[in-house]
């Protein structure tokens, strides 16, 4: 616009130009991009008629176009009706700028020089005007998709990825349509930001980028549902809601993520003329942003429990990956705050994920349960951190990261094999390997000292060996495998060999003794019936025992009872065929409870702990 001045005015503007040209600063955001200095005396020397002729020639086009003229002009585009016209208008500030500088150097009491600064602000007044309707007009167009389409060299990107060659043709018109929409509105922004800056008037430039385009990010951050979020409301949401509003967030951060790259690259194109004005300008724009990233911390300070652990890691990875390309976008100092913030965000998700785990090992120490399992089956505990540690293996790429520098405690009874690499293609980090081995430790420690509840240490043994081999089992058929290595499935499967082993002897070894030893002399029948007899007793004494005794692994159960059955079988049918017709005279079936056949009928029912279904057990020994 105009300013309308008192002949006292003109004199102090004559006097702050005149000093403004002879300092070479500018009112952009840096002097140093000034294109005022003063130039050569040889290259821009002009005779006071060729400077007055330029600034005539100037005022003709600069004055047609006056935005506050009554003419036809105040209310069409320049840039988007005769083009020429419009390169012809930014030619003739240019031609205007460069009179200035030698009236002000040669001429500087000339009444031109007052005509010169009107006719500048006049040129300014219009190219503010045209700045902001072009950016008003291709608000819509100018959205990230549509400037990241139009490569560096102005072709179309993505072209593979469209169907089949008539949408390719529709597609590849809508496309190509939009791409020139778009490089011509960047064009003419910049040709216009170029001339505003290079004039001094690099303040009104950046204040009307600022508001429509600030405008712009705001609008779509906030269709993405991002907005400032309090801690003290995340803090009072319930789980599920949270859990929803993290799912929200990481959908969200991918379209925030385009939004934000094409912003960036708008502003560096439109004002590449200036480091500081660009930096500065898309800082300014791009301000809200930063509270996308506070949320994960917010986040982080709710409530630490085991199951929150999976969507923290997730909150996590989303903020891992999405950290180089922050630090692309953001990469000025103006901008540092932000990616400050996704540090800060990466390091609160890492204490709480750190913190969750820490508490999980303590909720396994502390478990206080005197429950007694019946008939030594697996314990719920057993279950529940098994099937933790198995989803935690699900996320050890994550994991890796955040375990990286925390190692689990030294000063504990853990073999230092457990803290050995795993063999593994996987080229993880060991840590994610030593914190699951850990924690896999702690809960075989803890079995241990819930098999003292037993009373019967046969059964104790037996419960170890049930739990150890769940525990072996979820090992072998999840990630866990990979992270842990055979070398540690080898080693637990010897545990379970050697519990089920301890367990055999302890609970069947009086059945064992009662039979003679195959190398013994020949009994008398009398020592035949004493032995029958004591076999009667300890057998029927051991099955009614056991028949409760469950075995929940089939594989270990038809184990034991393959292995029982081998010991007890063989010997006692030798005894039985050896003294059956010594002692057939002598009431044999008083003496004889069982023939070989029906110890392995007794022996296949054990271990169910029940009943089998669909039928009955044999008869309990009497």
């Amino acid at each position: 616009m105009v300013r309308s001045e008192t002949p006292k005015s003109v004199a102090a503007r004559r006097g702050m130009l005149a000093h403004f040209f002879a300092s070479s600063k500018t009112r952009s955001f840096s002097s140093s991009f000034s294109t005022l200095s003063t130039p050569s005396s040889s290259s821009h020397k002009l005779s006071k008629s060729v400077t007055e002729k330029t600034i005539e020639k100037a005022e003709l086009i600069i004055t047609k176009w006056d935005p506050n003229s009554s003419s036809i002009t105040r209310v069409t585009s320049l840039f988007h009706g005769n083009r020429d016209e419009a390169e012809d208008f930014l030619s003739s500030v240019r031609d205007l700028r460069r009179a200035m500088h030698t009236l002000v150097s040669e001429h500087s009491t000339s009444v031109m020089l007052a005509l010169s600064q009107k006719l500048m602000e006049m040129a300014m007044a219009r190219l503010q005007k045209e700045f902001y309707q072009i950016l008003a007009a291709t608000r819509d167009q100018l959205d990230p998709e549509s400037i990241s389409v139009r490569s560096p060299d102005g072709s179309i990107e993505d072209e593979n990825e469209l169907g089949s060659e008539e949408e390719f043709k529709t597609a590849g018109e809508s496309i190509t349509n939009v791409v020139r929409v778009v490089a011509v509105a960047m064009s003419d922004l910049k040709s216009i930001a170029d001339c505003m800056i290079s004039s001094g008037y690099s303040i009104e430039c950046v204040k009307i980028y600022k508001l429509v385009r600030k405008s712009v990010v705001d609008e779509g951050l906030y269709l993405l549902g991002i907005e400032k979020f309090r801690s003290s409301r995340i803090h009072k949401m319930n789980w599920e809601a949270l859990e929803h509003m993290i799912k929200s967030w990481m959908n969200a951060v991918i379209a925030v993520k385009t939004l934000l790259s094409g912003e960036k690259a708008l502003c560096d194109h439109v004002f590449s003329a200036s480091q500081t004005i660009k930096e500065s300008c898309f800082s300014e724009i791009t301000k809200g942003a930063i509270n996308l990233f506070r949320f994960p911390v917010h986040v982080a300070k709710c409530k630490k429990l085991p199951e929150r652990i999976f969507p923290l890691m997730e909150l996590y990875e989303a903020v891992s990956d999405l950290q180089p390309e922050v630090e692309l976008i953001f990469n000025s100092e103006s901008t540092s705050d932000i990616k400050l913030q996704v540090v800060s965000s990466l390091h609160g998700l890492g204490e709480s994920i750190r913190a969750i785990l820490s508490d999980f090992v303590s909720t396994i120490q502390n478990d206080s349960s005197k429950t007694l399992i019946v008939g030594g089956g697996i314990h719920p505990l057993t279950q529940k951190v098994t099937s933790y540690i198995s989803s935690l293996a699900d996320y050890s790429r994550i994991l890796s990261d955040i375990v990286s520098d925390s190692p689990p405690p030294r000063d504990t009874a853990l073999p230092e094999a457990y803290f050995e690499s795993p063999t593994s293609d996987s080229g993880l980090t060991p840590a994610v390997s030593v914190h699951l081995a850990w924690l896999l430790f702690v809960l075989l420690c803890k079995l241990d000292r819930k098999a003292e509840v037993y009373k019967d240490m046969s059964l104790s043994y037996l419960f170890l060996a049930n739990n150890v081999q769940i525990v072996l089992d979820k090992v072998c058929t999840t990630h866990l495998n990979v992270l842990l290595g055979e070398d540690w499935v080898f080693k637990h499967a010897k545990k379970v060999i050697q519990y089920a082993s301890t367990y055999e002897t302890m609970a069947w070894g009086k059945v064992f003794s009662s039979l003679p030893d195959i190398n013994s002399p020949p009994l008398s029948p009398e020592e035949a019936k004493e032995c029958f007899q004591r076999f009667n007793a300890a057998f029927e004494e051991a099955y009614k025992k056991q028949i409760s005794w469950v075995v929940p692994d089939r594989k270990l159960r038809d184990e034991l009872k393959v292995s029982i059955a081998k010991e007890l079988i063989p010997a006692y049918r030798e005894f039985y065929d050896t003294h059956r017709m010594m002692l057939r005279e002598n009431n044999f079936e008083m003496f004889v409870r069982f023939t070989p056949d029906d110890l392995g009928n007794y022996i296949a029912h054990l271990f169910h702990g029940t009943a089998l279904s669909g039928s009955s057990p044999p008869p309990t020994p009497r």
